[in-house]
């Protein structure tokens, strides 16, 4: 059992550090609550390894008790600031805060009070009674506050990381639930004198009646921290595949913005000079997108009706990547005959599937379908006519 609860806290008051400490500046909504969250675990765990629990009722009998009561309720309290702080206006979350503190402050004076009048009367049933009635009221009330907040705040959430995460942590609240019945259970079998429960025993292993008193509260603390930790982990890494997919894109696209920038150089927003993609990729990727849409819309008048045809009588019209190939099909025609100075007959609409595209996510998706199509099928334009027809495209 000391390997387990020193273990964990060991790792919690690392992670705590972390938050307060190792996240540079500034400092995201809710950090130290969140930092004096995990503290308040660990000592609560530290508190619980029979080895520091000896060293300090050593001093004093039985205050690894009220040391790991005062701990848990100060991580609840720290859990509900963190979530009231990610779901309301400061104002207004710092006015909720401050009630929730004064409770806790409340439930732990008393607390205290009533621990050392217990001391001192030979550990009187009804002092540890109204001491465990201030310890389940907070707790219990603070665990079904923030569940109300992270269930309401998963339903409306748009990433993906913050909804697993808080229903994660909503778990851990159901066995939080389960350790406060435990503690109402033992209220009332104190309360009525039963003798039902043993509240002398030790817990040495994490089953059985431990099972209530140990690895529900462990389990809670484990999945709340993993909730809660869960976006953070998650948004480096999901802002790194981000930034290698808009690196990747970028490159993707240079084959078609060449082709388009050196017929109609007034297209490029500005001298791409030696901007370095991997670091600014967001912006150089949009610029790209931008360069590439404007170009096709200078080609209107070249968008040969005949060219099509030709190719939509050889692909599947009704797919992405059917019409991806027309399209290219469309502008490879259009550069060569812009760069001749040939209008067509009649020219071709744009295409519907680029039409139906609102936002730059879906812009570069399409684009990205064109430009392979263009650079598999088309090639470069060669200087003084159309590019060779190949594959699908020869059709004469």
């Amino acid at each position: 059992m000391n390997y387990v609860f020193l273990g964990m806290s060991l790792m919690l008051a690392a992670a705590s550090g972390y938050w307060m400490f190792g996240r540079g500046t500034p400092r995201p909504t809710g950090t130290w609550a969140m930092g004096g969250l995990l503290g308040a675990f660990a000592l609560a765990f530290a508190s619980y390894a029979p080895l520091v629990e000896d060293a300090v009722e050593a001093l004093v009998p039985h205050v690894a008790r009220l040391l790991s009561n005062c701990a848990s309720l100060g991580a609840a309290a720290a859990v509900v600031a963190v979530i009231l702080q990610l779901n309301m206006d400061p104002a207004e979350a710092r006015r909720r805060i401050r009630v929730r503190l004064a409770l806790l402050a409340a439930a732990v004076a008393g607390m205290t009070l009533l621990f050392a009048y217990e001391h001192f009367t030979n550990r009187s049933p009804e002092a540890y009674a109204l001491y465990l009635l201030l310890y389940i009221s907070y707790l219990g009330f603070a665990v079904v506050d923030f569940l109300g907040q992270a269930l309401r705040q998963s339903a409306s959430t748009r990433r993906s990381s913050v909804r697993i995460g808080l229903r994660i942590a909503a778990t851990g609240c159901g066995f939080a639930l389960i350790y406060v019945a435990y503690k109402t259970t033992r209220l009332v079998d104190l309360a009525l004198g039963l003798g039902l429960m043993n509240s002398t025993a030790e817990c040495s292993t994490l089953v059985g009646r431990c099972a209530f008193s140990v690895t529900a509260p462990a389990l809670a603390v484990l999945l709340i921290c993993l909730g809660l930790t869960l976006p953070t982990v998650a948004y480096p890494i999901s802002q790194a595949r981000r930034r290698r997919w808009e690196v990747q894109s970028f490159e993707a696209l240079g084959p078609l913005w060449r082709d388009l920038s050196a017929a109609m150089p007034h297209i490029v927003l500005s001298p791409a000079g030696t901007e370095d993609v991997s670091t600014d990729s967001d912006f150089l990727l949009q610029r790209r997108v931008i360069e590439i849409s404007d170009g096709i819309l200078a080609l209107r008048p070249y968008r040969s009706r005949d060219a099509q045809e030709a190719v939509q009588a050889t692909v599947e019209t009704g797919t992405v990547n059917g019409a991806a190939t027309v399209e290219a099909a469309i502008l490879a025609a259009a550069l060569a005959d812009q760069k001749a100075g040939r209008l067509p007959d009649d020219v071709a609409p744009r295409s519907s599937e680029a039409a139906s595209r609102r936002d730059l996510k879906g812009d570069t998706e399409w684009l990205l379908l064109v430009a392979s199509a263009y650079a598999r099928h088309a090639g470069r334009v060669a200087d003084g006519g159309r590019p060779e027809p190949v594959g699908a495209w020869a059709h004469d």
